[in-house]
């Protein structure tokens, strides 16, 4: 059964940095890609983060871009995704995501596992 799990959420102030780790059991992801999407509250679930495996090529939503850096962990089922300079509207649970192809991609639509989510708030 495969699962991925997310840490590292929790309360910060602006202006903060937080760094949210994946852990994905079950099968290898070595040629994978994984992806960081997050649900606010009253909103969708919207795209923030993806890395390919294949070429390690990234992709950041705008609202994110210049201040958070996705990569792979050492262990090859690990993602980490660092938040820098964090704002109020920030705040949102975080999900980890991995698809079977391995190119990174922004349509959630694509990815087949899908985490439980860490909470992020982000007070004024």
């Amino acid at each position: 059964q495969v699962q991925l799990v997310e840490s590292g959420g929790g309360l910060v102030q602006a202006g903060g940095s937080l760094t949210l780790s994946c852990a994905a059991s079950g099968r290898t992801f070595s040629s994978s890609a994984m992806g960081w999407f997050r649900r606010a509250p009253g909103k969708g679930r919207e795209f923030v983060a993806a890395i390919g495996w294949s070429n390690g090529v990234t992709v950041y939503a705008d609202s994110v871009k210049g201040r958070s850096t996705i990569s792979r962990g050492k262990a090859e089922n690990t993602v980490y995704l660092q938040m820098n300079a964090l704002k109020p509207e920030d705040t949102a649970v975080y999900y980890c995501a991995a698809q079977d192809a391995s190119s990174s991609s922004k349509d959630l639509g694509v990815y087949d596992y899908w985490g439980q989510g860490t909470q992020v708030t982000v007070s004024a």
